[in-house]
């Protein structure tokens, strides 16, 4: 076992509800892990769930080849760690990002090694950013050209999940790789939209 999936619903406490949102017809939750078991080079998908809706997770994924731990991300780990030989590729995944197509997922298990230890998928900053104070005046304008917006999979080395800090996994240093609009969190009506329509989509050998 080489690369393995956690797939968590940790950032905030409304996430493990809005993971069992329905698209078209089945959870967001169902589409993630499904998505996930399709890309040939994962070979296990864990679920850290809440404890309040583990049973609904195991509900929900019970047709699907993936392990349902309740509990945390550190739980779910320890779960799996004393199977995992050295070398072995974590790669981290926000159960909100559904659609993530799977050569994104491809690239950042790609990209984890000995000089990158830790991979974050990232989008450039599309709209202009402005820097307020206190009084909510504008008082400065940030250089978009260098900042992007972090999605998921993070990619980890064993060495470096075993030393990261499960609530601040991403580290200054991180490498990263090109993301995709697709991979957005799905949490509000309209990206609910959004994911109804790539979920209708015609799916090809790259899309999850």
């Amino acid at each position: 076992m080489n690369v393995v999936v956690i797939v968590t619903v940790a950032h905030h406490a409304s996430d493990g509800e809005l993971a069992l949102t329905p698209v078209r017809g089945e959870p967001l939750l169902t589409h993630t892990v499904r998505g996930l078991l399709a890309v040939p080079e994962i070979d296990l998908v864990l679920v850290a769930a809440p404890q309040r809706c583990a049973q609904a997770y195991s509900q929900v994924l019970e047709d699907l080849s993936c392990r349902v731990v309740p509990g945390s991300l550190r739980q779910a780990f320890a779960a799996v760690e004393p199977e995992l030989p050295r070398g072995s590729v974590l790669l981290l995944h926000d159960a909100l990002r559904a659609f993530i197509p799977a050569q994104t997922v491809r690239d950042v298990i790609d990209a984890v090694g000995d000089t990158s230890p830790i991979v974050v998928p990232v989008l450039p900053m599309a709209d202009t950013v402005k820097v307020t104070d206190a009084d909510a005046l504008i008082v400065g304008t940030e250089d978009r050209n260098r900042l992007r917006t972090a999605q998921t999979p993070i990619g980890f080395t064993l060495e470096a999940f075993r030393a990261a800090d499960p609530s601040a996994p991403l580290h200054a240093g991180a490498a990263t790789v090109p993301g995709h609009p697709d991979a957005m969190r799905v949490t509000t009506g309209f990206e609910l939209s959004l994911a109804e329509a790539i979920a209708a989509a015609p799916k090809n050998e790259e899309t999850l």
